[in-house]
């Protein structure tokens, strides 16, 4: 398949295909037990960590071909997966260690473990926006955890798809890791086999699809989604920093970022303040004429341009558009643009945005945004600037979301010991640190007993009256 990117033409040829054989020859090293040692998972972390600092420039050049993306939006990829490969290799040996469990006193003598152990063959497909750092993301837990891996990445990323389907086979024998690259007919037929998880992140359209197509197999899922951020701006923020961290949200990667803000709603009398605020922190970040700064990322599609455009050319025709609006069809950028919107019915409302448009709603208080929060589905994060303690507590015991960050957007996704993952429709399972490591393992309940002591009251004919029973299960 072919993508034209400005001047340039990038190739992937189609692998072929992915078959319940190859599975099985990829499940053995777990079958086998050859994956479970301690060593043979540092040994896959090193090959990783490796492969990663081995083609740093590689990696950056590949993601500015697909999304134009700057090197230092780039270069966070990178280190955010060196980031996680650093805590796994560092806590390996403690999370892989079995756990006691007391047991009670009628089970006695005995003891009891919950026994980390891996689960098989994972399948990871991986996204567009992020397409290196997400693709390797849960690489990491898995192989931690002691698994094999088939990864299937994004199709619309089609330089960092090449990438990695010839740099992995250089760093990884073919029953550890294998990449199948192709189009989501490839990523449909791989979800039918009998993986023993499936790891997908994307649109929740698709991720529903993944989890239908695992059903069959009774294939556990987990899906990291997104959904529609709310940014609740209300008094006590910082108007300047507040203004600069949303736009840098809506900025970075051209607001392709599952985390990314994705409308703000503003208390009224902060409205026109944290507008002029917002006006200079965008100039200040990407110059007079956004769509031709270097720092700003393109949009990964035209499809997916020509929808945002057609947003904000209705917006725009309703002169609503308060920030902004700039394109440029060329290079598929548009630059962060603040629109002003009068109720949920609007089209900007109905789907997660995915892009630099950022609508701005007024609201008369906190309590309505509270109550705005408990009427739509659960997002993957909620942002508050602002406020005191007692109004983040009354947002975090309100509302439910996958993540929550006070005063600032997205950092809460980069701290790799914090489990990461969405609730509701925006996602379902976790990883990150040792969360990605429980989710690529089954905890397997384990007793042991001896003969000595075999009490004859457990036994028919029964002699041991219900009552005293309770009482000592009590």
């Amino acid at each position: 398949m072919q993508r034209s990117q400005g001047t340039v033409m990038v190739q992937i040829a189609e692998s072929s295909p992915f078959s319940a054989t190859d599975l099985d020859a990829l499940r053995a090293p777990v079958v086998t037990g050859t994956s479970r040692p301690e060593a043979w998972r540092r040994l896959q972390l090193d090959r990783l960590h490796a492969l990663v600092c081995g083609h740093e420039q590689e990696v950056l050049d590949a993601l500015h071909q697909d999304l134009l993306k700057p090197p230092l939006e780039g270069m966070a990829e990178v280190v955010s997966l060196l980031q996680e490969l650093k805590l796994a290799r560092r806590n390996l040996r403690r999370w892989m260690r079995p756990q006691s469990i007391r047991v009670p006193l009628v089970q006695q003598p005995g003891r009891a473990q919950l026994i980390r152990e891996p689960l098989g063959c994972v399948l990871l497909i991986g996204p567009w926006n992020l397409p290196f750092s997400l693709t390797f993301w849960p690489l990491v837990s898995a192989l931690a955890a002691g698994n094999t891996a088939v990864i299937k990445p994004s199709e619309q990323a089609p330089a960092t798809a090449e990438l990695i389907e010839r740099l992995v086979p250089l760093y990884f024998p073919a029953d550890v890791v294998r990449v199948v690259n192709g189009d989501s007919r490839v990523a449909a037929d791989l979800v039918r086999l009998r993986f023993d998880h499936i790891f997908f992140t994307g649109g929740g359209r698709i991720g529903a699809k993944v989890l239908e197509g695992a059903a069959a197999n009774l294939t556990p899922v987990t899906l990291e989604l997104g959904g529609k951020n709310p940014a609740v701006v209300i008094p006590g923020a910082d108007l300047a920093v507040t203004a600069r961290r949303l736009i840098w949200g809506k900025g970075f990667n051209a607001g392709q970022a599952c985390v990314a803000p994705d409308h703000i709603l503003v208390e009224q009398s902060l409205r026109e303040p944290l507008l002029q605020a917002m006006t200079d922190q965008r100039r200040a970040l990407y110059g007079a004429n956004p769509v031709q700064s270097e720092h700003l990322a393109s949009l990964i599609s035209e499809r997916h341009y020509q929808r945002l455009a057609g947003l904000l050319d209705t917006a725009r025709s309703e002169g609503r558009v308060l920030l902004g609006g700039e394109c440029d069809a060329t290079q598929r950028r548009i630059a962060p643009t603040l629109i002003s919107i009068q109720d949920d019915s609007d089209p900007l409302m109905a789907d997660e945005l995915f892009g630099p448009l950022l609508p701005m709603i007024e609201i008369p208080d906190f309590k309505a945004a509270i109550t705005r929060l408990q009427q739509q589905d659960k997002p993957l994060a909620i942002y508050l600037f602002g406020g005191d303690p007692s109004e983040q507590d009354q947002l975090l015991h309100s509302t439910s979301s996958g993540t929550v960050c006070f005063n600032d957007v997205i950092l809460q996704a980069g701290v790799p010991g914090l489990p990461f993952g969405g609730v509701g429709a925006s996602g379902m399972g976790t990883h990150h640190g040792e969360a990605g490591f429980r989710t690529f393992s089954h905890e397997r309940s384990v007793l042991k007993r001896p003969f000595w002591l075999d009490l004859p009251q457990r036994y028919p004919p029964y002699t041991l009256k219900p009552e005293t029973f309770r009482r000592l299960l009590s």
